[in-house]
């Protein structure tokens, strides 16, 4: 991992720890900008560790995490207790499976160095008092809007499940493109389902009707597409090439919304570094959706929805609090 680390001239590993024990001296010492933590470690574990950095000395931390299924759950975990974002490495620990990672690890590390960590810790706090608080119910449901799709992708994932918190039924279908490894969004989803008060799943089969009361995360293997045939939505995978490095990619999704939905759906683009979603929101404005993008003070890395506000492409920016009460007022007929 130094090694790697040390071919982007912008970064300096400035301090190496075997164990939590010995990182947390060197941290002290050190002051790095961001800490790369593994879950599993000897003395005492990764999870452990992370709840007492974010505890004591919030700063930045980038999990590595085994593609397993164990390692999936327990980086979900991670997540949600403040983690900026996660690598996932090879089940076997080769030079040359890490190297084959060397551009998307020193990506991670640049991006999680400009996180806002004040906001991750405040979207926590906030997920914390909705879980406690009751959900709206959504009488009177607004035909007019058919369809959510949302995109995210660094610190998306407890953004994601914030708004997904303040949701009642009868929502319309909600798409959403999480940047994610395959596998771990199997994961993402199965954890939502167990929390929010939607049908939450991964998205994996090749095509397959939209239903009210669900929220479809596509899989990280695959880009997610929309179709309309005969009055019905259908979700449609595709194997194209990656989509501004990604696949899935928020762009391609928004695309295909803008064309078969038009009008009749919203477009949400949450926190990220990169262009992606950009130009597909903006082609979902012109015909004529609403779109929303998270406003810079409660976004975790504010590049995605900053290009989609520099290309004029949200009608509405909004702090991550206030995005799910908007989608409840744009679905209900009382506004209208």
């Amino acid at each position: 991992m130094s090694e790697i680390l040390c071919q982007d001239p912008r970064i300096k590993v400035i301090g190496t720890a075997s164990d939590p024990i010995e990182a947390r001296a060197k941290i002290k010492r050190l002051n790095p900008d961001v800490i790369t933590l593994d879950i599993e470690m000897p003395r005492m574990d990764g999870l452990t560790f992370l709840e007492n950095i974010i505890r004591l000395r919030p700063m930045p931390v980038v999990m590595i995490s085994t593609l397993t299924e164990q390692g999936a759950d327990r980086t979900m975990q991670a997540m949600h207790m403040g983690a900026v974002d996660f690598i996932a490495k090879p089940k076997l620990k080769v030079v040359t499976e890490l190297q084959a990672l060397a551009e998307v690890i020193t990506r991670k590390i640049k991006q999680a160095a400009t996180a806002n960590i004040a906001a991750l810790i405040r979207n926590r706090q906030n997920q914390q008092r909705l879980q406690a608080e009751s959900i709206p119910v959504l009488e009177y449901p607004n035909k007019k809007i058919d369809l959510i799709s949302i995109g995210a992708s660094t610190g998306g994932t407890e953004a994601i499940k914030q708004i997904l918190l303040t949701l009642p039924d009868k929502m319309p279908p909600i798409l959403v493109v999480q940047h994610m490894p395959p596998g771990f969004t199997y994961r993402f989803a199965k954890a939502l389902n167990k929390l929010v008060n939607l049908i939450v799943k991964e998205f994996n089969q090749p095509e397959e009707d939209l239903l009210v009361n669900h929220v479809y995360i596509a899989n990280g293997a695959e880009h997610m597409t929309v179709q309309k045939s005969a009055g019905k939505y259908r979700l449609m995978c595709d194997t194209s090439p990656p989509v501004n490095r990604h696949r899935p990619s928020v762009d391609v999704l928004f695309n295909s919304v803008a064309q078969s939905c038009k009008h009749k759906a919203i477009g949400v683009i949450l926190t990220g570094m990169g262009m992606d979603g950009a130009a597909g929101m903006k082609n979902m404005r012109s015909a004529g959706a609403m779109t929303i993008a998270q406003d810079q003070d409660s976004s975790v890395v504010w590049g995605m929805p900053r290009i989609a506000i520099e290309q004029d492409a949200a009608v509405q920016v909004l702090p991550l609090e206030e995005i799910g009460h908007q989608l409840v007022m744009q679905c209900s007929n009382k506004i209208n």
